[in-house]
């Protein structure tokens, strides 16, 4: 999609976010989602009070730094960094070189220096190659998608004030996902309610519903403690808590667990277009989400623990549907996520 293709989509968002914000498609209630629930993004008055404050230019510019992102593969969860890069350095405008007021000779977007070999003065003018060129540097940081947004925003530009870049994450989520959504990106944006990802690559080592375990209501997979786990797709967290009991008594999150133990731990649910949530439990500490906060796929949300009723790390996973949190809504998880193309183990 070319720069003037974008700004045209870019003009039309606001008309779209209005008629999204307000309610959800009628997107599938299991497996495969129809094309209806691409264009909408979760309903969440939060995030649309977060995008009334960017005007046209500084959507052009989210939507011209997605298409970079996607044209690379960059999952959803880069975006975020480099929108929330972009806001600190030029509050997502593309700056001229201003004169006394500029840092040494930095332009654009990104504030990338000609002199420290990021282009030419004139291919630092484009937005688009200034994304392209913030993207590759990302794709070359170990583990950038598993490091704190500051850090991995800091690993490219190099900042003499890195711990700035976290205090835009909650506004970079919000335009990701809006404008994702409206772009209509589902293979790479997994901002579009079609897009998913396992939460974690682990082995599953114990199924759902099983003969030993027909209160089994998710799946459990075998990962380390500590190992990342993500959001499996992009929604809305409706829960964030410590639920874990011993002997009818309130038992504490941050301690291991036991099959004593009765609960969740720490766990978190997150709601997703059509109707669809999911639920990640036994992480080691507090989710590092809030309730009401817009996630996008691959999101880190926490960590694999062992905390409620578990015998040893791992995360227990569930899919529920028609909104329904009880058990009666829990469906196999494995045959969902096989259905959305991210299938588990």
């Amino acid at each position: 999609m070319t720069v003037k293709a974008l700004a045209a989509v870019a003009a039309a968002i606001t008309i779209l976010l209005v008629i999204c914000m307000g309610a959800l498609s009628s997107c599938g209630a299991a497996g495969v989602l129809p094309a209806s629930c691409i264009a909408a993004p979760a309903a969440n008055p939060a995030e649309g009070r977060v995008l009334s404050r960017y005007d046209s230019e500084q959507i052009s510019n989210v939507a011209i730094i997605i298409a970079e992102g996607h044209a690379r593969g960059v999952h959803a969860w880069g975006w975020v960094i480099a929108v929330a890069t972009a806001l600190q350095e030029s509050g997502l405008r593309n700056l001229p070189h201003l004169g006394a007021g500029n840092d040494h000779d930095s332009i654009g977007l990104f504030q990338q220096r000609p002199s420290q070999g990021w282009g030419t003065p004139q291919q630092l003018a484009d937005p688009a190659y200034q994304a392209g060129k913030f993207f590759d540097a990302l794709l070359q940081v170990p583990n950038w998608a598993s490091l704190p947004l500051a850090q991995a925003a800091n690993a490219v530009q190099h900042s003499a004030h890195p711990d700035l870049y976290a205090q835009h994450e909650t506004d970079a989520v919000a335009l990701v996902a809006a404008v994702g959504a409206t772009l209509g990106h589902t293979n790479a944006a997994g901002a579009a309610c079609g897009e998913w990802t396992q939460p974690v690559l682990a082995p599953i080592v114990s199924g759902f519903r099983t003969p030993q375990r027909p209160d089994h209501h998710g799946v459990d997979l075998g990962a380390a403690r500590n190992t990342l786990i993500v959001a499996a797709s992009a929604g809305t967290v409706i829960v964030v808590r410590c639920n874990a009991n011993l002997n009818s008594n309130p038992y504490s999150c941050d301690t291991d667990g036991s099959p004593d133990v009765t609960g969740c731990g720490w766990y978190t649910d997150i709601a997703h277009p059509g109707g669809i949530i999911t639920r990640y439990c036994h992480m080691q500490t507090r989710p590092w989400v809030d309730e009401g906060e817009t996630v996008v796929t691959g999101q880190p949300i926490g960590v694999v623990g062992t905390s409620g009723n578990s015998s040893g790390p791992h995360l227990h996973f569930e899919v529920h549907l028609a909104g329904d949190r009880s058990n009666a809504g829990a469906i196999d998880p494995v045959a969902f996520m096989q259905s959305v193309g991210a299938p588990l183990g």
